[in-house]
């Protein structure tokens, strides 16, 4: 009985709280409210992860076979600025920047191309969705492939810039 009480107890939290979760309003555009919804805290980690390595160690790759940091933050410019673009629609700028340019301009550069992504996906429409632009290699992608793409970029390269971190012993943004 003594084990019986507490199980019970925390069955009724559960069905509690479950009951108290109303499903979420549908939505005119799910996958352009995803992305914009998600954007916020890719942003706030990645730009996190990117500041807290030291300027010395831009140039630092774990192994002969890797980018360096710098290239990395260069890379993650450059692809905000081709995948945001390709998903909502939009022209994008070219990304400014160099794997070898100092910490700041990196960083500067970085938060420009997030912004560039808050900027076009306020404009995207799912409606538009199925059409298809130029993707890797020159074949025809949708732009709900770019919108995939884009989300996981986010996840990978955050996750990318966190292992050079805690290879150079700093605690990434979400581990802290």
């Amino acid at each position: 009985m003594a084990r019986i009480i507490p199980a019970l107890l925390l069955l009724v939290a559960c069905i509690s709280a479950a009951a108290q979760n109303t499903p979420p309003a549908a939505t005119q555009n799910p996958v352009s409210s995803a992305l914009r919804d998600t954007l916020p805290g890719r942003q706030k980690n990645t730009i996190a992860a990117i500041e807290a390595m030291p300027a010395d160690k831009f140039g630092y790759k774990p192994s002969a076979d890797q980018m360096t940091f710098g290239h990395l933050v260069s890379h993650m410019i450059e692809s905000n600025y081709s995948f945001c673009g390709k998903a909502a629609g939009v022209d994008s700028p070219k990304a400014d920047v160099k794997d070898t340019d100092p910490k700041d301009k990196l960083a500067a550069g970085l938060k420009a191309s997030f912004d560039f992504c808050a900027d076009a996906l306020g404009k995207m429409d799912d409606s538009k969705l199925s059409e298809t632009t130029e993707g890797f290699g020159g074949k025809p992608f949708t732009r709900a492939r770019f919108s995939l793409i884009l989300a996981s970029s986010w996840a990978d390269h955050y996750a990318e810039a966190a292992m050079y971190l805690r290879s150079n012993g700093i605690l990434p943004p979400t581990a802290k």
